[in-house]
């Protein structure tokens, strides 16, 4: 696949795909239930299926942000999984700031349960597998 553009969308696609089925198992293990899709559709007051067309939405926008604003930045790393780490990094924070900032604008917007460690934990952890599959897709051969 060599269309930049497509090769972006289909990388945010599988990316968040592969987020999601990591915070599905780490739930089951005993992490807090993290349930974005859902979050927004609640914030929004809109059905469910909303909320999970919004959270592909993100991600897709997070991997053309990487394409198109972020890869320039790290010429100088040749592994692509540190690449997808720091990508990782990057997106984690990203994401805190706008759930901070959708709490002060949403009333409705539902506040994170259980031990907020453990939460901020999973957050990074999910962004970061996010950002090894969007960079690993995007600079495969």
């Amino acid at each position: 696949m060599n269309n930049k553009f497509l090769k972006s969308i289909v990388a945010g696609i599988i990316a968040t795909i592969a987020m999601t089925v990591l915070m599905v198992i780490s739930g089951k293990l005993g992490m807090p239930k993290m349930e974005p899709p859902h979050m927004l559709a609640t914030t929004l007051g809109a059905p469910v299926v909303v909320g999970w067309m919004m959270h592909f939405m993100i991600g897709v926008s997070f991997a053309l942000i990487y394409t198109y604003v972020i890869s320039g930045w790290f010429e100088k790393i040749n592994s692509v999984v540190l690449k997808g780490v720091v990508f990782g990094v990057i997106a984690a924070v990203m994401a805190k700031v706008s759930m901070t900032i959708m709490g002060k604008m949403f009333d409705t917007m539902p506040a994170p349960s259980g031990n907020m460690a453990l939460v901020l934990m999973g957050l990074v952890m999910g962004h970061i597998l996010f950002g090894i599959v969007v960079v690993w897709f995007i600079h495969r051969k």
